[in-house]
């Protein structure tokens, strides 16, 4: 099994390209399933979720060619299973994103329960429910939905704002028979992405990133070419290893208005952040303030952000209080740095964190994909040597991360 081995602390400094994301990736390539012609996509980032989902489409009966970082899907055209078995499911929790378009498609659809990162309960009764609003018959049963019939628009408000829920239901009423409007739908960017391939496809949308979006069902969605958009999560992980490690570093094909929430509290604490049209920079020379944080759904503190930022500020001089109010199971990685020399307690969904601390370098387990992102960023400011095991966490969702680390002047290896 693989780790990372990080030699610290050191600053970094730099400029560093940054790859598609990954969260919009998953849902538009689900989308392809909908398509009876050719979808060429680019920005595709190489990560482990991506190449699961590669392959649970191929399953589904659409070939993938891939050529650097594109890829070109391809219907098949011959009877394929309309089952996304446990097997190719059971590390990623997006697998569910192909319930929507396989109904909407072929009447028909069973779907394995998802797994992925153990953050917290994520039921997916929300898509469900709205499933079952447009028509569709809906069962459980031995670790699997089952869902058939006849998609017809309504009208449907999520209970709560979810950004899964919200594209499978883009995804599905894109073929149903008449209008449908959603109300109360997540704003995500990576929302506003899916649909703008939906559109590219032929389908009729308005209000993607706002909590109502009206559907015009179409009978057939087409070939389209489509870039993805930048990963703001990982845009925002290098950023805040920025402000972390006192360095300087620029991301380019960066989109600030993603980033908006964690600007502003780099700008808070005391860091430089300078936005250009293409690219954001993050520079430190001094102290850092704490700030406290509260995760939200966008346009809120992303709580895929929320591990980076609390390592960061177990380096300001005070204390912080972070919140996390998404997933209930997100503190995870709290002892992991507490071994490490954090000063942080813990009390229900809150974080009390004592800064500034000197973080040793040491072993430390990865317990899912944002926190493999944290340890190693502390690895990054820690003196010594730092290991991080179970790396497979990371490779869900970071891109090379070793490689740009290097880029950046960190000492950093991936070995076995």
């Amino acid at each position: 099994m693989q780790k990372l081995r990080i030699q610290g602390p050191t600053r970094l400094q730099g400029t560093i390209p940054i790859s598609g994301a990954k969260n919009a990736a998953l849902p538009v390539l689900a989308a392809c399933l909908l398509a009876d012609s050719e979808v060429e996509l680019h920005n595709v980032p190489a990560v482990q979720d991506i190449r699961t989902m590669l392959r649970l489409l191929e399953h589904l009966g659409v070939e993938n060619e891939r050529l650097g970082d594109a890829v070109i899907l391809r219907p098949t055209g011959c009877a394929n299973p309309d089952e996304a078995p446990y097997d190719l499911v059971k590390t990623m929790r997006a697998s569910v994103l192909v319930l929507g378009p396989l109904l909407a498609r072929r009447g028909h659809a069973r779907v394995s329960l998802p797994g992925g990162c153990a953050i917290g309960v994520r039921p997916i009764d929300l898509h469900l429910t709205a499933l079952e609003a447009l028509g569709a018959e809906v069962t459980i049963e031995h670790g699997y939905v089952e869902a058939r019939g006849r998609l017809r628009g309504c009208r449907h408000r999520f209970l709560n704002p979810t950004v899964g829920g919200t594209e499978n239901l883009l995804m599905a009423a894109s073929m149903a028979q008449g209008t449908t409007v959603l109300e109360n739908c997540a704003r995500e960017p990576e929302i506003i992405d899916l649909a703008r391939l939906l559109t590219a496809m032929g389908a009729v949308i308005e209000g993607a990133g706002e909590s109502t979006i009206t559907i015009e069902g179409q009978d057939r969605l087409g070939g389209a070419n489509h870039t993805i958009i930048p990963d703001r999560i990982q845009d925002g992980t290098y950023l805040i290893g920025a402000a972390l490690t006192r360095g300087d570093v620029t991301v380019e094909g960066a989109r600030s208005a993603d980033l908006a929430p964690l600007l502003e509290k780099l700008d808070e604490i005391g860091a430089q952040v300078d936005v250009s049209k293409d690219r954001i920079r993050v520079r430190n020379e001094g102290p850092l303030k704490p700030r406290g944080m509260i995760t939200e759904p966008f346009p809120g503190f992303p709580t895929d952000l929320q591990a980076q930022y609390m390592t960061l500020m177990t380096q300001a001089e005070g204390v912080s209080t972070v919140s996390e109010t998404v997933f209930e199971n997100r503190f995870q990685h709290v002892p992991e740095l507490v071994r490490m020399g954090a000063d942080i307690r813990i009390d229900g969904t809150y974080a009390r964190i004592h800064g500034p601390s000197e973080l040793s370098g040491t072993s430390v387990m990865a317990t899912d994909l944002r926190a493999s992102a944290c340890l190693v960023l502390a690895g990054l400011v820690a003196r010594g040597e730092t290991l991080v095991h179970r790396i497979y966490h990371l490779d869900r969702g970071y891109e090379r991360m070793e490689s740009k680390l290097q880029m950046l002047g960190a000492c950093v290896e991936r070995i076995n």
